[in-house]
This record gives structure tokens, C-alpha cells and sequence, in this order.
């Protein structure tokens, strides 16, 4: 490793520099259809481990609860240098989870990379969580090829000959090629589907160290029967040799992923709503090494030797020790201390990194997933990175001995920010701190992490479900009074349409309450079914919520406009019903009559009167709480089938579909996260361990009448409410 280290560290400078020579990709996939296993014949390459242990090493799986369970838990991120066409290419990968649990891993990775090889098991086909990583790689404008995986399996088990096997292969490709089509921007549809003919899809084994495809059997003269056959007697070494799969799957990367110099023409608008022709803009778009600093964090490594590790895409400039930087959108400023390149479990330490490259940095102590740091003050940051799915599980966790609740509320905070997909609150009275995950495997890896990583001894409650709130229908006007009843404001509410709510998750409709180009979005908000006139009052938007103005000529309102903004955020976090945050609601103010005098209408009187007028506002609609669900897919042989649609069914879950391929059955739910927990034991056990299941998140739907009332009294206990939530009255002060 050292000598290689040193191969690396000289070449590696000048490489950088040579944007077109870059590939940035990451490896996704389903949750076991054989990305790490891929990575590890990838790094055999490089000569980073031995060609004997590659494809079982799994060297990129370096966490001790990677290695313990089998999966990839965090994003690993290795350099390697590859020769295509006698030149030589640096290319930077991002081997990523596949588990649901830990996708938000996979959308800040799609920020950092240009191209993503998707892999696919050649047995499994297509799944849910394939279609995920195609989603989050898209709407980040990456584009992706195809590797279909574990060809060996498919030989082996399910006896294939090969004529059933390219018709296996047709559909996979084709099914991909629809999600592509369905999911990828309009511009780019025709473009990025993927072909066997042009090289963009490979075929092999990652496990046994083989891969083809067409352009590499015009070139070597194998061909796919020889395959076939080297598999079927059990040849796979000899195989390995005449089909090297770094070799086919790195030519397809150099070959049809693009280079920073092209990628980030056409990614930087799509991520960045800045000026494009300030200097920054403009040295983004041409990946210019002498421009300003533009970084992007996109992950936080606490190392216990060098402390908190800073990873992201540089897109413009350059990183160097010394360098300062600034927080966007703060005052903040870093000053760097050291710059590498992530080598799996270890980093290689570079003089600089320039524009184009994905660099680890320490000394940016104000950082975490998705900050902006620029050598420019005042530069506009990059879109927030838009994840598909949220925390919907909770634990609360305290100290076994309270003499450590300090070291475990300092745990806490770098825990949340090593993990940008965790949400963590925490009680400095009480010492309770409540932590919140993508499910009950989330959850658990962090708890494991908190004890043996940062050796604090803590104890935890049951996995408890995260419910959002909302209103049946509309609701107001109703009045709101301030605590010295000078100022009284008038909303109404509804739910928002579904369209509306969609817009808000995928970015079109941003949140905050500055908005730029207000005309396009209220264009856009005309399309999905809001009024011109109401869309012109746009006045903030909360998580999937917003709040209009839809007054006129009210005096002194826009001197109180800020509070009132505050108002509607304190009650969007913390809903009427039951405390949980709202969801799909469009909140509108309607009338106010304010003070003349604006020492009577400060935060004291304004916050407690607009957020009563919203809660009371609520009361009218009919507020109910709605419940997270996830689409479940379970794969059996057809002799335990109804041990597992009775799991399903005795889960509140509804099965969507069911198909099969040969004996395998596909069983499609959707079921709620409530009734999921110890989900994977008890499925094993209807099924005598014969099962493959996977998880998505479907959002948020109404809670079953007949559960309402209990489960809106279960969470107001715990949160220490009265059991019974206040009606209108009380808010009328």
C-alpha cells in the first residue's frame, strides 16, 4: 500500500488539473445486489488489495457493524487512476448503501458525482430500491449506465441457457430504461438510456471477478457463449482472466460518463441559483482552477485521531492548507489544515485539490452535509440537498449515569452531524434526548455507535413513530388576539394540493420566505392550482406547508410581517393536535387590525396572536393526524407464500401486486411504519427464512378513523400534554 501511495502521490497533482481526464461516479444499487463486492475488483485495479481477495474482501466496508451485518452503512469514497486509450484517467468513486434506512446517504453522494454505475442482480432484477438511486441520481442530473450483477448466480441456480438469459437480460435493460425515462430530465431522456450496443450496460460477476460487454468482445474476441460455458463448468478463474471486470467497467465509465468540464455545465444551474455571470458563476460552469472557491460538503467523517473530516465536491478554485474559507449565508470562517483524498480507510495527503475533484478537508469546524464554503463572503449557497424520504422512527435516549450527560449531549451534536439524515433533540433540563431515523436498523447503528464509538453507557425507549398533522378541510376565518388585545389576525387553512406538496419536495417551490423570481412561481403555482392573485401573497414556506397573504392595504402589516412568519413556523413544527409537525396545509391571512403604535406589537403580542389564529384556524378544518407508510416487497418460493401475505395482512398491510418469476413469488405492499417494528424476525420466521424483502417510504396518509383518537392521546401523554387537545374556544383568547 505504501509503495502505491507513492505512485499515487506523484501523479495524482497533475492529474487533477486535467478536468477532462475525471470521472467523479458512485456504484448504486439495491440493498445486496453486489456494489461493494463490485467496488472490491474495482480497487484490485488499482492495486489497492490483492486480485485473490477481491470481490470478498470487501474493502470498502471498513465500519465494524458494516462488516458485522453485511451492508453498507455509510458512503466510502476511494481515488483510483485507470489507462483507457494509453491515458490515464483519475477517477473518484463513491461506493454507497443500498439499505432504505440510509439513503440519505446516496442523495448527498449523487451531489458529489457526475455518473453512477447502477448495478442490478441479474436474479433479483429491478427492485425498489433500484428505482430509488435511479430517482435520486436523476434529479441531481447524474447520468448513469448499467452493470448487471451476480450473471453467475443466474447460470447457476436458476439453470438458465443462453438464449433465457439475454431475454433476461432484454427486460432488465428495458425496465431500466423506463425508469430513465420516466425519471431522467427532459433534455437528456434519449441521451442517457442506456444500450448494450453502445458499451453503457456490462454484464458480470462480482464475486468471481469476470465482466463483458459488446465493445470489449469486438476488441478481445470473447464472446458471450464462451462465458456461458466457462461459468458452467465451473472455469470462472480462467474467465477471470480474458474478461478483466475493472477493465470493462471502468472503459464504460471513461467512455460514456462525462468529465467535470462537461457534467457541470449543465449540473451547476440545476444545483446552483446564483448570478451566472458572476465570477463564481461563471468559474463553476468552465470548472476553472484559478476562479474562487466554490465547495460543497456533502459529508462529515469523525476520525478519532484527526477529528471532524469535511467531504464534498469542489466545483470551483482549489482547497490548500491555509486557505480560509467562508460558512455561505454566515459570518462564519474556517481555515484549512489539511487536504487528502479518501483512500477507502485511509486518506492520501495531497498539497491542494483543485475544481473538478471530491476533496476530505479538516479545519472546517462550522461545516456539516450540505453547507456552502466559498472564498467568496457572500456567495450564494447551493440548493438544499433534497432528500426522498424522512425520519419517521424516534427513540428517546438518556445517560445511564447522569455525571455523562454532558459528554453525551457533545455525542449527540456529532452525531447529528456525522449522520445528516438523523434528527436530534435534545432536553438539556431533563437530559432526554430524542433521536429520530429513516427505521429501526437507522436507529439501532446509531445507538451501537454512540456506546462503543463514543464510550458513552446510555439507555433507550421503544422505537416510536413520527405522525404529521393536517386538516380534513377548510377551516376559518378565526380570530387571533394578541395577550393585550390590540392586535387581532384572521386566517384560514386548508389542506394543499397534493401537486402543491409535490412541487415543495422536489424543489420547485423553495422554502424560507425570500424568493427571487416570485413571477415564475406564481406561473407555477397557477399551473398547480393556485390562483394568480393568491400566488402573488406568497409569504413563506414551511416544510411542506405555506403561508399567504391575501390583505390589502392593511397598515403597518409589513413592518409585523417577519413575526408573523415566525408565528407560522413555531406552528408548523409544533402542530394543535398532538405537537407533531403539519403537513400539506396552506395557512392564509386573511385580515388584521394592528396598533398604531409599534411598542404594542412586538414579538410578544404578534407570535402567541397569528400562531392562535392558525391553531384556532386548524380547530375549524378538522384536525387529524396522518401516519407514515412504506411500500414493502417481499420475494418467496410459492410453498411459503401465505406465511408472508398473512405477516403482511396481520400489519395493517395492503398488498398492491403480485407476480412471479418461475417458483419465486413478488408480493407488493404498502403497510405502516407503526405496525413494522420486528418486521424482519417475524417475517423470517413465517417464511422458515426463505424471504427477500425490501422497504420504501410512501409519505404520509390519514391515520384510520378508529385509531385517531387513541393514538392522538398516546402521543400527547408522552409528550407530557393533557390527554384531551384544546378546541377553538381556548385559542380565542
Amino acid at each position: 500500500m505504501t509503495h502505491i501511495r507513492a505512485e499515487l502521490a506523484k501523479a495524482i497533482p497533475d492529474m487533477m488539473r486535467q478536468t477532462d481526464r475525471i470521472r467523479n461516479i458512485g456504484i448504486v444499487a439495491h440493498i445486496h445486489h453486489g456494489k461493494t463486492t463490485l467496488s472490491d475488483n474495482l480497487l484490485a485495479a488499482a492495486g489497492m488489495i490483492s486480485n485473490e481477495l477481491a470481490g470478498k474482501q470487501l474493502y470498502l466496508n471498513f465500519d465494524e457493524q458494516e462488516q458485522a451485518r453485511l451492508l453498507t452503512i455509510n458512503n466510502a469514497d476511494v481515488t483510483i487512476v485507470h489507462e483507457y486509450d494509453q491515458k490515464q484517467y483519475l477517477i473518484n468513486l463513491i461506493d454507497t448503501p443500498g439499505h432504505v434506512d440510509f439513503g440519505g446517504d446516496v442523495t448527498r453522494a449523487m451531489r458529489a458525482v457526475d455518473g453512477a454505475v447502477v448495478v442490478v442482480c441479474a436474479v433479483e432484477g429491478v427492485m425498489a430500491q433500484t428505482e430509488t438511486v435511479l430517482r435520486q441520481a436523476l434529479r441531481e442530473k447524474v447520468k448513469p449506465v448499467l452493470f448487471i450483477n451476480k450473471v453467475d448466480r443466474a447460470i447457476k441456480e436458476l439453470k438458465l441457457t443462453a438464449d433465457s438469459m439475454q431475454k433476461r437480460f432484454t427486460t432488465i435493460i428495458a425496465e431500466v430504461n423506463e425508469l430513465i425515462r420516466r425519471m431522467a430530465p427532459e433534455e437528456f431522456i434519449d441521451e442517457w438510456s442506456v444500450d448494450p450496443r453502445d458499451g453503457s450496460v456490462a454484464f458480470g460477476s462480482g464475486y468471481e471477478n469476470w465482466a463483458i460487454s459488446v465493445p470489449y468482445m469486438l476488441k478481445t474476441g470473447v464472446k458471450f457463449p464462451d462465458i456461458f460455458d466457462y461459468v458452467s463448468t465451473g472455469r470462472s478463474r480462467e474467465i477471470a482472466q480474458r474478461a478483466k471486470i475493472n477493465d470493462v467497467v471502468f472503459d464504460m465509465v471513461v467512455r460514456h460518463l462525462p468529465s467535470p468540464t462537461v457534467a457541470q455545465r449543465y449540473r451547476i444551474p440545476n444545483i446552483w441559483k446564483g448570478e451566472p455571470t458572476s465570477a463564481v458563476g461563471q468559474a463553476m460552469v468552465s470548472t476553472d482552477p484559478s476562479g474562487p472557491t466554490a465547495f460543497m460538503v456533502t459529508d462529515i467523517t469523525m476520525d478519532p485521531n484527526a477529528g471532524e473530516i469535511a467531504t464534498g465536491r469542489v466545483f470551483s478554485g482549489r482547497l490548500a492548507k491555509g486557505m480560509e474559507l467562508s460558512l455561505a449565508g454566515t459570518k462564519s470562517k474556517n481555515r484549512i489544515q489539511h487536504v487528502s483524498l479518501f483512500m477507502g480507510p485511509e486518506r492520501l495527503m495531497v498539497e491542494e485539490v483543485t475544481a473538478g475533484n471530491i476533496a476530505a478537508v479538516i479545519g472546517l469546524t462550522d461545516a456539516f452535509a450540505g453547507t456552502t464554503m466559498s472564498t467568496v463572503a457572500d456567495m450564494v449557497p447551493f440548493e438544499e440537498i433534497r432528500h426522498v424520504s424522512e425520519p419517521v422512527v424516534t427513540v428517546a435516549i438518556e445517560p445511564k449515569h447522569m455525571g455523562d450527560l454532558p459528554k453525551l449531549i457533545e455525542t449527540m451534536r456529532k452525531v447529528g452531524k456525522e449522520d445528516a439524515s438523523l434528527r436530534v433533540e435534545i432536553n438539556q433540563e431533563t437530559g432526554e434526548h430524542l433521536l429520530s431515523g429513516m427505521g429501526e436498523l437507522h436507529l439501532e447503528i446509531t445507538q451501537y455507535r454512540v456506546i462503543n464509538d463514543y464510550k458513552v453507557e446510555i439507555t433507550a425507549s421503544k422505537p416510536i413513530v413520527v405522525y404529521r398533522e393536517t386538516v380534513k378541510g377548510p377551516g376559518g376565518p378565526f380570530e387571533g388576539k394578541s395577550p393585550n388585545k390590540h392586535n387581532k389576525f384572521y386566517f384560514e387553512v386548508e389542506p394543499l394540493p397534493a401537486a402543491v406538496v409535490k412541487a415543495i419536495k422536489d424543489g420547485e417551490i423553495p422554502q424560507g420566505k425570500s424568493f427571487k423570481d416570485i413571477k415564475t412561481l406564481v406561473a407555477r403555482f397557477a399551473e398547480l392550482g393556485i390562483s394568480r392573485d393568491e400566488g402573488r401573497g406568497l409569504i413563506a414556506v414551511e416544510g411542506t406547508n405555506i403561508l399567504f397573504d391575501v390583505t390589502k392595504g392593511i397598515q403597518y402589516l409589513n413592518e409585523t410581517m417577519d413575526l408573523i412568519v415566525d408565528a407560522f413556523k413555531e406552528a408548523m413544527n409544533r402542530g394543535p393536535l398532538a405537537n407533531e409537525k403539519v403537513y400539506g396545509m396552506k395557512a392564509r391571512l386573511v385580515d388584521a387590525k394592528l396598533h398604531e403604535d409599534s411598542i404594542h406589537r412586538g414579538p410578544a403580542q404578534t407570535i402567541p396572536a397569528a400562531r392562535s389564529g392558525i391553531y384556532g384556524a386548524m380547530c375549524l378544518g378538522g384536525r387529524i393526524l396522518l401516519e407514515p407508510m412504506q411500500k414493502v416487497t417481499v420475494n418467496v418460493p410459492q410453498e411459503v407464500l401465505s406465511g408472508a401475505t398473512r405477516e403482511l395482512q396481520r400489519r395493517r398491510g395492503e398488498i398492491l401486486d403480485m407476480t412471479s418469476v418461475g417458483d419465486l413469488q413478488t408480493i407488493v405492499s404498502k403497510a405502516p411504519v407503526a405496525e413494522l417494528f420486528g418486521f424482519a424476525s417475524d417475517i423470517r420466521s413465517a417464511t422458515a427464512g426463505k424471504v427477500l424483502w425490501s422497504t420504501e417510504s410512501l409519505g404520509f396518509e390519514i391515520l384510520p378513523d378508529s385509531l385517531q383518537s387513541t393514538v392522538v392521546g398516546e402521543v400527547r401523554q408522552r409528550r407530557g400534554l393533557k390527554p384531551e387537545p384544546y378546541d377553538a374556544a381556548y385559542y380565542s383568547g
